[in-house]
């Protein structure tokens, strides 16, 4: 059993109970343009989906220090653990400063080098990833990752075992993964592929935005780009789940004539909003699924409805 070894803003592990109502029964080849932690595809891993090397998977992000993490992960898995080690050393050690130290002074110039991506540099991601805020990953306008420190009483930093899982998974002949826009992928897939996109959400209001993953974020308009070829590939017989947020936008790019000429419906699932400063923000909170996938009913957890129920109660009714 394999699971991520990077948190993921967005990450889908909290929705995997409702997104497998979607999945389809069969497929050949499994196609993830925003693969962030491979949520979707560990698990379709773990259900055996790929257990007879007969369906491939193609993992694709526009991310170069994701997937430059994930192949050193997969090629040179001994040395990236050893150098998260050091690291989970120097934390135990000095905490806060040894992050922002890393974070800044080694980090950060060895990225914006770009130079090609090294074990030292994937396990400085990761450590940066188990031990910055809720597993944020953020660039500022001159492409510095600039989140700052979590606040954890004692974070699991290296768990090599997890990671010596995930590299015997990458290694396997019939996964590719590789960087690059969602266009290509989405050009290539057709009858026989299950596409699983799960982009940079459309914010909610103007200060709820998280799509700095790259230096060049993730506008309305490539919103707009992506919309397109989702129905594009709908129509030439791929499966297709899309998940984004509940914004008005998504509503009206996944509703329209366009896509319900492709198949595809719109369905809300209950999430966990996991990114705010403040604890009482976050939350149960609605989120869109589009798909032409047709299936069962999705399983929305009990638990979440109440709370999302009570959430609703405590807002106050429009003036």
């Amino acid at each position: 059993m394999v699971d991520p070894f990077l948190k993921w803003v967005g990450g889908k592990r909290q929705l995997l109970e409702q997104l497998r109502a979607w999945y389809p029964k069969s497929f050949r080849r499994y196609i993830e343009p925003f693969v962030g932690s491979g949520a979707v595809f560990f698990d379709l891993h773990k259900s055996g989906a790929f257990a007879d090397g007969a369906r491939r998977a193609w993992l694709v992000d526009d991310n170069p220090d994701l997937v430059g993490c994930y192949e050193m992960v997969r090629d040179r898995t001994e040395q990236v653990i050893a150098a998260l080690t050091r690291l989970e050393t120097g934390h135990r050690a000095r905490g806060e400063a040894h992050y922002y130290e890393v974070r800044d002074e080694r980090f950060n110039p060895a990225r914006l080098a770009r130079g090609p991506y090294t074990p030292d540099l994937a396990a400085m991601l990761i450590y940066l990833n188990r031990t910055g805020f809720n597993g944020l990953f953020r660039l500022n306008r001159r492409g510095e990752f600039n989140v700052p420190a979590g606040r954890y009483a004692n974070p699991r930093i290296c768990d090599a075992e997890r990671l010596r899982a995930v590299a015997a998974v990458l290694r396997q002949p019939q996964v590719a993964i590789e960087r690059g826009s969602f266009e290509r992928p989405l050009a290539a897939a057709g009858s026989g592929d299950f596409v699983y996109c799960d982009p940079p959400y459309a914010p909610l209001s103007k200060t709820s935005s998280f799509s700095s993953y790259t230096a060049r974020g993730f506008s309305a308009d490539d919103q707009a780009r992506l919309q397109q070829a989702v129905i594009a590939a709908a129509k030439r017989g791929a499966c297709v789940i899309v998940s984004n947020s509940d914004a008005p936008v998504i509503r009206r790019l996944y509703s329209g004539r366009e896509a319900k000429g492709a198949g595809l419906l719109v369905a809300p699932v209950m999430a966990r909003r996991s990114v705010n400063s403040a604890p009482e923000l976050r939350g149960p909170i609605t989120e869109l699924v589009a798909t032409n996938v047709r299936a069962g009913r999705a399983t929305v957890p009990l638990r979440m409805l109440r709370a999302g129920d009570a959430l609703k109660r405590r807002q106050p009714r429009p003036a």
